[in-house]
């Protein structure tokens, strides 16, 4: 279970889009967490991966040498 606390504005606008197709509040607020939850994972992982490559653990590759590789032109 899981409470959260809005300002009164963004409480408002939901009561205002939950009563017209008839959803719940609780309807539309899982669904916006669910769509922009696999963002918010992408970034973490962009963010690590970010952190290992400024540290040297991990390299990256070249567009050019990835193109040559797979045989596709620029």
């Amino acid at each position: 279970m899981l409470a959260v606390r809005l300002p009164p504005s963004i409480e408002k606008r939901l009561e205002r889009l939950a009563r017209r197709p008839g959803r719940t509040k609780t309807y539309y607020v899982r669904q916006a967490i669910l769509e922009h939850l696999e963002d918010l994972e992408d970034i973490h992982l962009a963010e690590a991966a970010l952190e290992r490559i400024r540290s040297g653990d991990e390299r990256t590759i070249p567009l050019k040498v990835v193109m040559k590789r797979h045989g596709l032109r620029r």
